[in-house]
């Protein structure tokens, strides 16, 4: 059954036969394959053409099946397929005889526009995806055709796995390599067999992987080629035959693969026997491709495409058999939606007496606050902490994800621990819950559970130890062990190998074949763990009760359960390297504020206008930090209301109600900062909406732009213009808006002098100039406090937030005694919250810890180590334009062509969608939506750095 060598024809004979049989001129150019040949043939036109010459073993008949079998899969599918080409007699197929003198057959067919996804490179969630509905498609479209040709003996369909591996075995010479696959085809065949005769059966394609699909647009497929593997087998192959050709791909896991389950499953449903045999015969699959590719490799030493494939054929080994078949299997019924039911815990006597105390390792466990999570051993440690508090029995929840075995960096980290660890003050006894026979295994014991396949395993855990009666029969409630220390407690099947810890993707699968042992050691004194939070229903939830303008990040966000330094944490115990988040300016969680807001909370928080000592400190501490003669300050509650007081202030000191703003900025969602907001990015409609007295200057973007370049010194120019335009037309400037580093631009920095040109200009037409530092002030540019320090200008106004608060709502105005003074004529100002005690106090703590912990000198240097290596970064791969700011307010810019700037908008999503599935928060920004927002709490290490940077590098190497 497995077929020989292709024939041995060079490029220049098979020019010569495509000009012989098809009349075709041109080169020819081989491209790789086990069995067959194939080259394309470049005739000069724009079109190429592929000319396909089959191993002799191929029967003509399977080649006009083929032919056939492309016209359904295109007119019924709607798949692009490339259509051999048919001569006069309705046939495809012309010999060709072999140098041996034998004789194959050829077809010519165009060569299909676009690329495989063949190779290594990652494959989204939508792409995974695409491949199941295109598999499914096929299988839709070909269901019910018969053909002679399809009724073949085939080395790929997996009906005949067992034969053809018995064939390729003793080609592997490598004898634990042979004895895996072998036992991994077994045990696999096992579950197979006994429902073989109930699969239902049809054509399939046969080969539909990543090297047999192509895609337009170089990601998501849209055609189909090579059916050369067509046959009639059962129809559950074709999508094992597909997953196979995902598994190899960078950062896919076994649960990342069965998307395209789910969306097979919503064409074209699985039977039930289906979905029990897909993971077995994926795992066939994978034995049968390794021991064929040194099978080909043995025969054909010099082929370097079967030895290129090993590799990848070697890494869908290594997933297919990464976890248990049984739970594999409920990972596939999970994905297509069916019920995955667990195992049934038999009634049990209590093996311990309570009292219990549980210890809580969940990710928000007010236990691990302030980074105890992170502390060495702290699992044990939480566990002596509650015995010293007077517990008798400490343990743990059963299954729950654990922020204890988490850590930075960690991509897809095994945090659940399928079992429950007990911890005892001294020694004590454990009972036997049922009667049966203990057995002994490594560090502990075994019982059997009664009239089922539950296994108890009882081992030593962390400076534990179990002392045992192994091989004695006992009664339920007989002494079986006694502990001291920690132990683990497992409930699991039969012959099922429990790991230490799983994977939060694979958890619920794992509960397929492992129970929760806490009801039969401590009976009803342990009450059941809560079910975890499901991040779907909790975003249609928010869906139903927010209103939908009130967007968030992500499509399939995590649920954000902690925040600490740099760092967040979800509700799955996935730590992700927060590189976005300016709001939280001196770390998430930081003890020294959560401190002093709780302090200032139990004495009192009450509105602004109550006399009191925090608020003038505060004020007289934010004062001086900037320029003589802005000190007299406004406390709100948001960057929005700071912005549109701002220019409330501006609008009554200078009584002109026009106001000039630059594109492409955001201010807000006031009434007063929205209509000064010219970004389409958050208001598509921003240019057309705004009222007739806000006027805009182009954006001084110096890459992009009217002025690039050295020449960008003329923005500068023609905005001093246009506010003498303005004055000459009777709409003088009453205020001049703009941030003093483009903020949603991408953090890139305004013209040199531009700001100083600008001020001037519109303070001598009687205007004045506010400066947005909503995002970019407070040291976060490292060298500059302010954003307007590097542009070597002072302003009139000054608006902060974010920043300012940590987290905390508050912001602030702060401006000179004689603009502060004009807001009389409006009557009087007060915010209730803005500048309560509460907000005072967390406002000067966040100076304070600034100050303390070089906050400020740490955006300098992290921030400059950190825009060099992404500079180098752009060096290596093209569509890394440029690095945008200074410090932690960076703007890497991703472009398609550096001589036009093209915006690399799509390309930009998803790449931030990679760098959150690689653990990285991160989101584009700017009206085009194509440079990073890199805003990090300003603790952001050199260490994070070097991590943001090796997710990045990843990503540009292995694809988005």
């Amino acid at each position: 059954m497995v077929q020989a060598p292709p024939p041995e024809i060079g490029e220049d004979e098979a020019a010569r036969l495509a000009q012989d049989l098809f009349g075709v001129v041109g080169t020819a150019h081989s491209l790789g394959s086990n069995q067959d040949l194939n080259f394309v043939i470049d005739t000069g036109a724009a079109d190429r053409l592929l000319l396909k010459i089959a191993n002799p073993a191929t029967d003509p008949a399977e080649l006009e099946a083929q032919s056939r079998a492309a016209g359904l899969i295109g007119s019924r599918a709607g798949v692009r397929v490339p259509l051999a080409r048919t001569f006069s007699d309705g046939t495809t197929v012309r010999p060709v005889t072999t140098p041996d003198g034998g004789t194959a057959h050829a077809r010519m067919l165009p060569f299909l526009s676009g690329d495989t996804l063949g190779g290594s490179g990652y494959l989204a969630p939508d792409v995974i995806a695409r491949f199941g509905t295109l598999a499914a498609s096929v299988d839709t479209a070909l269901a019910g055709w018969r053909h002679p040709g399809t009724e073949r003996d085939n080395q790929w369909d997996l009906r005949h796995a067992p034969a053809v591996l018995a064939d390729l075995l003793p080609s592997v010479a490598d004898d634990d390599l042979r004895r895996h696959l072998r036992q991994t085809a077994d045990a696999a065949w096992a579950r197979i067999a006994p429902v073989a005769a109930s699969l239902p059966q049809q054509v399939i394609h046969g080969d539909l992987t990543d090297d047999n699909v192509v895609a337009t647009d170089g990601r998501m497929p849209d055609g189909v080629i090579d059916l050369g593997d067509l046959g009639r087998t059962w129809r559950v192959g074709e999508l094992a035959i597909t997953l196979t050709g995902i598994l190899h791909h960078d950062g896919v896991s076994v649960a990342d693969a069965l998307a395209a389950v789910t969306a097979y499953q919503r064409v074209l449903p699985l039977t039930d026997d289906e979905l029990d045999v897909l993971w077995p015969l994926v795992a066939v699959r994978g034995a049968v491709l390794v021991a064929s590719a040194h099978h080909v490799l043995r025969t054909d030493p010099g082929n370097a495409y079967a030895a290129e494939n090993l590799l990848h054929e070697q890494l869908i080994l290594a997933a297919a058999t990464s976890l248990p078949l049984p739970v594999a299997t409920a990972l596939v019924r999970q994905a297509a939606g069916v019920p995955v039911t667990a195992p049934s815990v038999p009634a049990a006597q209590p093996m311990l007496a309570g009292p219990v105390a549980v210890v809580d390792l969940s990710p928000a466990s007010p236990a691990l606050d302030e980074g105890r999570w992170l502390e060495p051993d702290i699992e044990h440690v939480l566990a002596q902490e509650t015995l010293a508090a007077g517990a008798a029995t400490v343990v743990t929840r059963f299954a729950e994800p654990r922020l204890s075995r988490a850590h930075p960096g960690q991509h897809a980290a095994a945090v659940v621990v399928p079992g429950i660890d007990v911890t005892v003050a001294g020694p004590a006894v454990l009972t036997a819950p049922w009667a049966g026979e203990i057995e002994l295994v490594d560090e502990g014991l075994e019982l059997r559970a009664p009239h089922g396949g539950l296994v108890l395993r009882i081992t030593a855990a962390h400076r534990g130890h179990v002392a045992d009666r192994s091989g004695e029969r006992v009664a339920a409630g007989d002494p079986v062990a006694e502990i001291t220390g920690t132990v683990r407690v497992t409930l699991a099947e039969a012959g099922i190998d429990v790991p230490e810890a799983v994977t939060a993707q694979t958890a619920a699968a794992w509960r397929a074949v492992v129970a929760d042992p806490t009801a039969v050691v401590f009976g009803d004194a342990v009450a059941p763990a809560s079910a975890p939070a499901d991040a779907g229903e909790l975003l249609r939830r928010r869906e139903r009760s927010l209103a939908e303008v009130q967007e968030h990040y992500f499509a399939d966000p995590p649920v954000i359960v902690r925040g600490w330094r740099e760092y967040l944490v979800d509700a799955d115990a996935r730590v992700y390297l927060d590189a976005l988040n300016n709001v939280s300016s001196i770390g998430h969680a930081h003890p020294r504020l959560v401190e002093a807001v709780a302090a200032q909370w139990r004495l009192i928080n009450t509105n602004s206008r109550f006399h009191y000592p925090q608020i003038v400190e505060f004020a007289e501490r934010l004062a001086a930090t900037l320029p003589d003669g802005l000190d007299q300050v406004f406390l709100v509650n948001s960057g929005s209301e700071a912005v549109d007081l701002a220019l409330r202030l501006a609008q009554a000191h200078t009584s002109r109600p026009d106001i000039l703003a630059v594109a492409e900025a955001y201010h807000g969602w006031t009434y007063l900062s929205d209509a000064v907001s010219t970004s389409v990015a958050d208001n598509p409609h921003a240019l057309e909406t705004r009222p007739a007295w806000v006027h805009t200057v182009e954006a001084p973007n110096p890459f992009r732009g009217r002025y690039r370049g050295s020449e960008a010194a003329r923005y500068a120019d023609d905005a001093v213009a246009e506010v003498h335009r303005l004055a000459e037309a009777g709409t003088p400037v009453g205020a001049f808006l703009a941030e003093s580093i483009f903020g949603n631009a991408g953090g890139m920095p305004l013209p040199d002098g531009y700001l100083k040109a600008v001020y001037a200009a519109v303070r001598a037409g009687g205007g004045v100039a506010v400066a947005d530092e909503v995002q970019v002030g407070y040291g976060r540019l490292g060298e500059w406090f302010w954003g307007f320090q590097q542009q070597d200008a002072v302003p009139d106004i000054v608006a902060v937030a974010k920043a300012m608060g940590a987290g905390h709502p508050l912001g602030a105005v702060i401006t000179s005694k004689r603009i502060a003074a004009s807001y009389r004529s409006q009557g009087y100002f007060f915010s209730s919250a803005g500048g309560s005690p509460v907000s005072s106090v967390v406002g000067l703590t966040v100076l304070d810890v600034i100050r303390d912990e070089g906050l400020q000198q740490n955006a300098a240097e992290v921030g400059a180590y950190l825009k060099q290596r992404l500079t180098e970064l752009g060096e290596r791969y093209p569509i890394l334009g440029t690095v945008h700011g200074y410090g932690f307010y960076l703007g890497p810019e991703f472009v398609r062509d550096r001589e036009s700037w093209t915006p690399a908008t799509e390309e930009t999503a998803r790449i931030c969608d990679r760098l959150r599935r690689l653990g990285v928060m991160i989101q584009p920004t700017g009206d085009h939506q194509n440079v990073l927002k890199f805003k990090p709490p300003m603790c952001f290490t050199r260490d994070s750095a070097d991590e943001f940077i090796a997710a990045l590098t990843r990503v540009l190497e292995t694809g988005w």
